[in-house]
């Protein structure tokens, strides 16, 4: 008598990793490969990313008009300071 092989799961095109046999702990790890792309999940993601990038540069040039300039200290920390004439 032969021994019996495992079945495998049928495999479609698009399944890529997820189609190959692994340990439980390496699918908890490595979550990402193997959830299934979630269009409204990531259209709130890229929109929320967007929105704090917006708010950061309209943050940056609100100080720029007001006067202001970035200055790096020896720690490497930015400073936004006001813009002083040399006749002040």
């Amino acid at each position: 008598m032969e021994p019996k092989k495992p079945e495998q799961p049928e495999q479609k095109p698009g399944d890529g990793i997820r189609s190959m046999r692994s340990t439980t702990a390496f699918r908890v790890i490595n979550f990402e490969l193997y959830a299934k792309p979630n269009i409204v999940v990531m259209t709130i993601g890229a929109a929320c990313f967007t929105f704090a990038l917006g708010y950061m540069a309209y943050m940056r040039t609100k100080y720029e008009n007001m006067g202001y300039y970035a200055t790096v200290d020896q720690d490497g920390k930015e400073y936004f300071e006001k813009k002083k004439s040399k006749w002040d």
